[in-house]
């Protein structure tokens, strides 16, 4: 244990808290057992080791562990929480559970057998927690961190600090908004290098590389998390990987599953499967009609990638810029809010907004006559009343 201790201790000390992730201020110890699910890149280890130095003090011992370090390879997890809680121990964060075998059971006993301990997990976003061997799901609070907002890469670049916007504020007073914004940066231009390269804090790390980066990172998903979680052999990851392939070189669609069955070589429920695998590892986004359930049987009636930045790995030279646009929106609401392919215009909000996205030069035709209906541009700074910027919907979170 006193390795861990010491990778521990060196790893917090040497983060930097100056820039906090979204979710940072919705972690709360009232909770003792708190998992936060994200795709890869995303910043989860970052997190823990920021909430670490921030709530440890001399009566409040915090020990970070990587559940991938060789320590476990001879020593119980349940042995290790058991010895720091003899140790007077606090607050355990516990990195990349699904790498620990038996996660669930584990995890389970410590947090019936150790009240006073408070533990923080971080878990793949592929990871079903109602799905585990064990009952956590009445224990657990859980939490999703998504890729960077547009307002999160702002922070990073320029140091710029915006509040968050609710969605029902940024329908009511988007022109108010906008020109806030406008007075102290370009939008525009800052959107453009955002949605090329800029929704993973790993992009700061050497933006000459991202794409490389971020091409590990998916490699990484779907040839090491995808099978440790979903037990799948080599052969399947293959299918997936052109599953995958043939989502990102086209345009968002309503999939044709048998001729896709065929492109592929899976079978009908297979292929639909590996379509919602894909969107729990965050590298594709369902979407359907309203009142129509996305079951895991069910065919999705539109199929997105997850995030622009995906797009431009794959074709940075000539990406399809209205894919770009739909695959930005779709990425910053969903989770947030209800969002579903409306019959007219693009979307529908919460069940209430039906907006249209396109260029400077969309028009309304396809929404006239649509209560709450909006128009979202790309390209233009501010908005007129029913139009609105679409770098906007970056500030949601």
């Amino acid at each position: 244990m006193e390795s861990l201790i010491l990778k521990s201790e060196r790893k917090i000390r040497l983060v930097s808290t100056e820039i906090k992730r979204y979710i940072f201020e919705r972690i709360n110890l009232q909770n003792r057992l708190t998992i936060i699910k994200g795709a890869r890149g995303v910043g989860k280890t970052t997190l823990l080791l920021q909430y670490a130095k921030e709530v440890r003090s001399a009566d409040k011992k915090v020990l970070y562990v990587a559940l991938d370090d060789l320590f476990f390879q001879g020593n119980r997890l349940y042995e290790l929480a058991e010895e720091f809680v003899l140790n007077n121990g606090y607050l355990l964060l516990l990195d990349e559970i699904h790498k620990y075998p038996g996660w669930s059971r584990e995890l389970k006993l410590i947090y019936d057998d150790f009240p006073q301990l408070k533990l923080i997990v971080t878990s793949s976003s592929l990871l079903e927690i109602y799905r585990s061997g064990a009952d956590l799901s009445r224990r657990a609070i859980s939490l999703t961190l998504k890729e960077l907002s547009f307002r999160e890469f702002l922070v990073f670049k320029r140091g710029l600090f915006f509040d968050k916007v609710d969605v029902d504020d940024l329908m009511d007073n988007h022109l108010e908004l906008s020109y806030e914004i406008t007075s102290k940066i370009k939008p525009v231009f800052e959107f453009k290098e955002y949605v090329a390269s800029g929704m993973y804090p790993f992009y700061w790390e050497n933006p000459d590389s991202f794409y490389d980066k971020l091409f590990q990172v998916i490699n990484l998903v779907l040839e090491v998390d995808l099978p440790a979680i979903e037990s799948l052999d080599y052969n399947h990851i293959v299918k997936i990987k052109k599953l995958l392939f043939a989502i990102a070189t086209s345009e968002p669609f309503t999939p044709n599953i048998t001729k896709l069955s065929e492109r592929v070589g899976m079978s009908r429920p297979a292929l639909i499967k590996a379509l919602h695998y894909l969107e729990r590892a965050r590298l594709i986004i369902l979407l359907n009609k309203p009142n129509k359930g996305l079951s895991a049987l069910s065919k999705p009636d539109k199929v997105f990638l997850n995030n622009p930045n995906i797009h431009y790995a794959i074709d940075s030279k000539n990406p399809l810029i209205g894919t770009v646009r739909e695959s930005f929106f779709v990425n910053q609401l969903s989770g947030l809010y209800d969002v579903h392919l409306a019959g007219k215009g693009d979307f529908i909000i919460n069940n209430k907004y039906t907006l249209e996205i396109g260029g400077k030069n969309k028009t309304g035709k396809q929404t006239k006559g649509i209560k709450n209906a909006h128009i979202v541009k790309d390209n233009i700074e501010n908005g007129t009343e029913g139009v609105i910027p679409l770098w906007m919907f970056g500030f949601l979170y």
